[in-house]
C-alpha cells in the first residue's frame, strides 16, 4: 500500500507516517524500483494503535518500547504493567487537577465576596491573607 492510501485509511498525514517510520515505530517498509514506500496492510492497525496510545498519554518512546513491529509478538506482561502505570499517572493528574480546580473556585469566591465599600488594594490584601499569602516585610 502506498503512503497516500495509508494516510487516507488512517486519517494521518503522510508526513506523520514518515515521522513514525523514522522514529522506528514502523518496521522498515519495502521500497519499489521507483523508490515509493510499500506498506503492508497491518500498518493501518499499527498506526491506529500508535494514535490511540498517544491520545492516552503515552510518549513515542514509550510506544516504541511497548508496540512491537509485528503485532503477533506482543508481550502481555510488559504491556499490562505499562497500561496500569499509565492509569496511575492519569489518576494522579486527575487529583492534581481537582485540587487546582478547588483552589481556583475558592479564589473566585473570595474575590467575588469583596464588600462594595472596600478598595481593591485592601480586598487584594484580604484575599491573599485568607489564602495564607502575606505581603513582604517592609524595611
Amino acid at each position: 500500500m502506498k503512503i497516500g492510501e495509508l494516510a487516507r485509511q488512517t486519517g494521518m498525514a503522510a508526513s506523520a507516517i514518515r515521522f513514525y517510520e523514522a522514529r522506528g515505530l514502523l518496521s522498515k517498509v519495502r521500497r519499489g524500483a521507483n523508490g515509493y514506500r510499500d506498506y503492508p496492510p497491518e500498518t493501518v492497525q499499527l498506526l491506529t494503535i500508535i494514535g490511540q496510545a498517544q491520545q492516552a498519554g503515552f510518549s513515542l518512546d514509550e510506544i516504541k518500547q511497548l508496540v512491537p513491529a509485528d503485532i503477533g509478538t506482543w508481550q502481555q506482561a510488559p504491556l499490562l504493567a505499562a497500561l496500569k502505570a499509565k492509569v496511575s499517572d492519569i489518576e494522579a493528574l486527575e487529583a492534581r487537577l481537582a485540587h487546582s480546580k478547588q483552589q481556583l473556585q475558592t479564589l473566585i469566591r473570595l474575590v467575588e465576596s469583596k464588600p462594595d465599600e472596600m478598595p481593591c488594594e485592601e480586598n487584594a490584601a484580604r484575599v491573599l491573607a485568607s489564602m495564607g499569602i502575606t505581603s513582604p516585610k517592609q524595611p
